[in-house]
Formats: C-alpha cells, structure tokens, sequence
C-alpha cells in the first residue's frame, strides 16, 4: 500500500507489554506486588550505588528499567508455533535462540521472541520464551494420541487476529487503529481460562505423564504462566519478597553474585494453585490447576563465546560437586560451592573485556575527542588513555539450565528428569516456520555498531 503511515512495530511492542502487564497484574495479585517490590530495590540500588544509574543512563537502559519484561508461554502443536512467531512478527519480535530442555526433564524445545536491534530495545525490551511441547516423548501411544488430537481440536488465536496479521504482511504494516485492535485481539491468545478442554480423569493422566503437559494440553490456550520485571539486586528481593508475604524458591538461577553481573539470575514464587471446572460426564467437575507464578531476573553482561564456555564449565563443575538438582535441602550447599567454584572467573569489567570474555559498547569521552594524540593508538590503549569508555552490553537472552530450573521449581517433585537430551533445531525450525537468530552474532554486531560510532567520534580506525 502507498500513502499509509504504518504504526512502528517497537510501538507496537510497546503496547502490547504494558496490556499483558495490566491484564496479568489483574490475574495475579501478587505481580502487584513484585512489581512493587522490584522498583523499591532498584530506586535503593541506584540510590546507594549512582554509578549503576549512570551507567544504565549512558546505554539508554535507564529509561526501559521499568518497563522491562520477559513473558513465557507453551504451545502445543507446530502450527500454533508457526503463528505464534506471525503474530510476534508485527510487533517487531524474531525467534533467537535455541533451547533444548529436555536435559532437565522439560519436554520441550524452546526460543526467544525479542528486537534484535538495540534501538529497537531501547525502546521496548519486551521478550516471550516460547515452548513447544514435544509429543513424540510422551510414552504412552494411548495418550500421545489423545494430547494430538486435543490440541488439533482448539483455536488459540482469535478471528480478527489472524485476519490482522495477513494484513500487516500483506500491506507491510498497521495503522494506529488496526494496531490497537491487533494488541487487544493478540491479548487474548494468552488471557488464563478457568476451564478446562478435558475431563477431570483425563486431566489426571496428563498430569501423571508430566505437569507441564496437562498445562498445555488441557485448556483453550497458552495463557501467559509468568511475566517477570528486571531487578538491580536479585539477592535483595529474594530477602525481601517473605516479608511482602512472598514465598522464593531457594535457589537463585545462574551465576551466582559477583561485582559485575554476567548473563541472567533469576528466581522465582510457586505456582498458584487455583480452582478450574472440568468436563463431566454428568456435568462439569471441581478441580486445581497449578501454572502461575511470579518471577524477577537480574541481567548481566553478554558473553563472548569463550566467556560461554567458561561459564558453562564451571556451572556444570558446581553441579557435579552438588550431585543433585539444586533444590531446597540443598539450597545452602549449592550457593557455596557456586560461589567457590566461579572465583575462577575474572569479575572486573576491565579483565572481561581485555580476556575477550563478554561484550561491550564503546563510547568516545569528551576528553578522547578533544585529544590530539590519538592517531596510531589500538583499542587498549586508547581505552587506557581514558579516551574511550566501555560499558557492558546487557544480555537480552535465556539460560537453558537456569529456564528448567524454574519449570521444576513450580512444576513440583514428582516432574524431575526422565527424558535424555534430544536437541533438534532443525525440527523446531521447521515447525516455526523460519531460522532461529544466533544471539552471539547479534552481540557482536552491536559491539561492532558501537566501535564504528566510538570511531567516527575520535576521528580514528578502530
């Protein structure tokens, strides 16, 4: 179409964030209060430390705290998947990232929907982890068959909302009003329903093989089952959040507390258990479902694909050690031999970025453009001369090991590991429908951006 004024799709992002903030805060009350909670110890956090303020100013990551959120959903068929990553699509969001779960005894494969692009999230960092559920790992035929044909039977997008997205990709782009409407019709595709699509017993057998996949298999849609804001000080909100009548899970994902914060730490409240009406024979029947929990996660630095493998070797050296999932018998032992065990990994930003070991943006200071003595310096040098600035790029992505934790923390004990790793990106990628975006390259794009823009301020090659 020629003429038209299309709606910027980070805008339309934008949007849609703060209608599933409102909608999940009306769902769950206690969202309402983490989020609370959440802007109390990032205003101390910045209050106590400015330089976190100022830094957070200098990468435009000051204005998007707040609004900062990553959602999780689960689908259930390929075809819901393939749609899915449409509908993310007109609000400027692309698959990154490939996660296989099924280590950690999740029947599924996952990716990330997100901007790719920094001023895109700057201006809504706004992310879904998106779960396909894995039928052929269910063991019995019986019920495999059964889960299919459930999950054939239902719609989980609205008329208009499909009709929306043709139109987007056909026309390349929405008007305001359209865009509003394709914000309140995509809502609905994650609203919580309180009625189940199965019976009572069914639901039971589905819970039996796994919870995870009665969660999806036995209602109307991927209702949205966390939405997470991102915290300044995880440590202290997991202090905080019993004294705001809050239960934590009692281990926090990830690497454990350092100076400078790598990759992602997350921690969790359990899942609500809440009443939902099931199919009867002779009328609808009571029952409980749990899926809805709360979550905050602290983000760190990206890592370079050398910082990566440090990074997983240590994890998995901490695990070994502990000899078990960390869990809340072991909570106190894991946190130390975590922390012993990640001495071994440089915690300066300096010795990170002089090691190659994570991702920077570089910025040109007002005394390296003013400097006449720049020509024939490197990078280093030039960073020493106090001519150039590093600041660490902040990762947008997920931790397989860290996601599955949180599944098994809210999907119960009786859901622990009994599937062996059965990674297979090229299926899910042909259930989605397109490739999945390597995060590692997007990071170095970004730092290659800044130290052209760094560059070009100082007048130099870099």
């Amino acid at each position: 179409m020629t003429g038209v004024n299309f709606k910027n799709p980070d805008l339309i992002r934008a949007d849609f964030s703060r209608a599933m903030s409102d909608m999940y805060r009306d769902e769950v009350p206690l969202y309402g209060t983490l989020l609370d909670l959440v802007a109390e110890v990032n205003d101390s956090a910045m209050s106590n430390d400015p330089g976190i303020a100022e830094s957070l100013r200098k990468t435009g990551e000051l204005e998007r705290l707040n609004v900062e959120r990553h959602g999780a959903i689960r689908v259930g068929t390929p075809a819901e998947l393939a749609t899915i990553a449409r509908l993310f699509a007109v609000m400027g969001m692309s698959p990154v990232g490939y996660y296989d779960l099924t280590p950690a005894g999740v029947p599924v494969h996952s990716t990330a929907f997100r901007a790719v692009h920094e001023a895109s999230l700057q201006i809504s960092p706004f992310r879904v982890f998106c779960s396909l559920l894995r039928l052929e790992l269910i063991d019995s035929e019986a019920l495999r068959a059964f889960a299919k044909t459930t999950l054939e039977k239902r719609s989980i997008f609205t008329s208009r909302v499909l009709e929306l997205i043709s139109q987007a990709e056909a026309d390349g782009g929405l008007n305001d009003a359209d865009a509003e409407e394709f914000v309140q019709q995509a809502l609905e595709t994650f609203r919580w329903h309180s009625s189940a699509t199965v019976s009572l017993d069914e639901y039971q057998q589905l819970l039996k093989q796994h919870r995870l996949i009665a969660d999806v298999v036995a209602f109307r849609g991927p209702h949205i089952n966390h939405l997470t804001p991102r915290t300044l000080d995880i440590d202290s909100v997991q202090v905080g959040m019993p004294k705001k009548g809050i239960t934590p899970k009692a281990v926090i994902e990830g690497p454990p507390k350092r100076n400078c914060p790598i990759l992602l730490r997350q921690t969790s409240f359990k899942a609500l258990n809440e009443a939902i009406t099931f199919i009867g024979a002779n009328g609808a029947e009571q029952g409980s479902h749990s899926a809805r929990f709360g979550e905050i996660e602290q983000r760190g630095v990206a890592l370079t694909p050398k910082g990566r493998a440090l990074y997983d070797q240590l994890l998995d050296q901490a695990r070994e050690e502990l000899g078990d999932f960390p869990n809340e018998n072991n909570a106190v032992d894991y946190m130390a031999i975590l922390e012993r065990v990640f001495v071994a990994f440089p915690d300066s930003y300096s010795e990170l970025q002089q090691q190659d070991l994570a991702y920077f943006r570089y910025f040109a200071t007002e005394q390296g453009v003013a400097a006449s003595d720049k020509a024939g310096k490197d990078l280093a040098a030039l960073i020493t001369a106090g001519y150039v600035q590093i600041e660490p790029l902040v990762y947008e992505d997920f931790l397989p090991v860290s996601a599955a934790g949180i599944f098994q923390s809210n999907l119960g004990d009786d859901a622990q590991a009994h599937y062996s790793a059965d990674a297979n990106k090229d299926q899910f990628e042909a259930d989605l429908g397109r490739k999945t975006q390597n995060e590692l390259a997007l990071y170095a794009e970004t730092q290659q951006r800044s130290l052209q823009e760094c560059a070009a301020a100082l007048g130099v090659s870099l």
